[in-house]
């Protein structure tokens, strides 16, 4: 049985008197969880306050993007290299935020997952369709896309290195998600592309989460779904006591 992944992205959140803050007040309420790894996504500013105040703890790190060189003249980015060395386990790869804002397209975003698992580092690839791509009917065509350009040229993969987000794009910061059979039906499609690319062994145990206006209320239906396996979770991470709320519920 795969085990649930919450992971906390506070993007553009947070400075590192808040983050340290938040920290202390998270902690407390979140020490009794047992059966629920907890990521936390904060900007690169906080990095290294939140490394320090979740040490001894299970709670991984986790940042927001990464550039796929180990160094060089890439003004404004942040090697892999640079994120272990301040305590990230992983990076948020190809977020829907970064493919619009950003422009960035599959091959960068495959050129990140590479370099991500170079550097041990935990790929957070994330796949997910538009609005018009789903009225369109294009949800399935867009995903596999993604996915398999994403990890196009990973030819085996420890599977501790990825967790793959569906966050479909109609849904962020909606207040409207996917209902738990919609993203639970996309998500066993990304499984069976998954067999596609990797061993059944693997496949079977990469585990897929879901994000898209996550709250208290419907993290609990969502993580009933068979192909569920944890949250991306955005705005509803950003109050602690909200973030603990929804890893307790999950944690049951």
């Amino acid at each position: 049985m795969r085990r649930r992944v919450l992971i906390g992205n506070w993007k553009m959140h947070k400075p590192a008197r808040e983050a340290r803050a938040y920290v202390n007040e998270f902690l407390p309420l979140i020490q009794h969880i047992s059966n629920v790894d907890i990521i936390l996504a904060p900007p690169f500013t906080s990095l290294h306050v939140v490394k320090e105040a979740i040490k001894d703890t299970t709670i991984g790190l986790a940042s927001q993007n990464m550039h796929w060189n180990p160094h060089g003249a890439f003004t404004g980015e942040i090697s892999p290299a640079m994120l272990c060395d301040s305590g990230c386990q992983a990076a948020i790869i190809g977020h829907s935020e970064r493919r619009q804002l950003s422009h960035e397209d599959d091959n960068k975003v495959n050129r990140k997952v590479k370099a991500a698992i170079a550097h041990h580092l935990t790929a957070i690839m994330c796949v997910g369709e538009t609005q018009k791509d789903r009225d369109a009917g294009k949800t399935s065509d867009v995903l596999s896309h993604q996915l398999i350009e994403g990890l196009s040229g990973i030819d085996t993969i420890d599977t501790t290195q990825l967790i793959l987000a569906y966050e479909p794009i109609w849904a962020i910061g909606s207040g409207t998600p996917a209902t738990p059979t919609q993203a639970n039906r996309v998500h066993a499609e990304l499984r069976k592309l998954l067999g596609t690319l990797f061993p059944a062994s693997t496949t079977e145990s990469i585990r897929i989460i879901y994000g898209g206006s996550i709250t208290a209320e419907n993290i609990q239906p969502l993580l009933a779904m068979p192909h569920i396996d944890g949250g991306l979770v955005g705005g509803a991470c950003l109050n602690p006591q909200n973030f603990a709320t929804i890893v307790d519920t999950a944690d049951n």
